[in-house]
């Protein structure tokens, strides 16, 4: 877990292995039970937490009891509502487990703190959030230009095992399409 985290964290910020050892032993380990929930919808956020073994699902129901989702978490992923963990105020997602998951985690009072004895960490985390952020507006982007069958490919081959690892209704979710299409597109590839 520490090596995972050490790798980690290495691909932003070069980390000396005692400033890993602080960060390290600044986090919480926790393993969530498939459908458990890491964040409930209108709960405030109270930890980032980082995948070391699993897949989440970030999403919100609306009114009318669709699930929305617009994002996953897998593996070595740092996942949280930034909003409402940084404003403390109820967060309009939630985050799930969608198989067994085992989460490295910590609270926004340890994270400034940890940020005072290891300055390193805040511009690692900057660098995580920039990159996050080009992300989701790359997914928006393309997404815009794609069609259906082209957004399901695109996830497919950015991500290879990901369909086997995700049910069909939350992909169709995830891609804003009907279960029933994306079954039709899965059988004509």
């Amino acid at each position: 877990m520490k090596s995972q985290l050490f790798t980690y964290l290495n691909r932003y910020v070069s980390f000396e292995s005692e400033e890993i050892d602080l960060i390290f032993n600044s986090l919480s380990q926790k393993t969530f039970h498939k459908k458990e929930f890491l964040l409930a919808q209108y709960q405030v956020c109270k930890h980032r937490f980082f995948i070391l073994e699993g897949l989440v699902r970030y999403y919100k129901t609306d009114s009318d009891g669709n699930e929305n989702i617009s994002l996953f978490g897998i593996e070595n992923w740092w996942i949280t509502n930034l909003d409402s963990f940084i404003n403390e105020v109820p967060s309009h997602n939630a985050i799930q487990a969608v198989e067994n998951t085992t989460v490295l985690y910590i609270s926004k009072s340890d994270l400034e703190l940890l940020y005072e004895k290891v300055p390193k960490l805040e511009r690692a985390f900057r660098i995580i959030t920039e990159k996050t952020l080009i992300a989701i507006q790359r997914k928006d982007e393309i997404y815009m230009k794609q069609n259906s069958k082209e957004r399901y490919y695109s996830l497919v081959d950015t991500i290879p095992n990901f369909a086997q690892r995700v049910p069909q209704y939350m992909i169709a979710s995830y891609l804003d399409i009907t279960p029933e299409y994306l079954s039709e597109i899965r059988k004509n590839r």
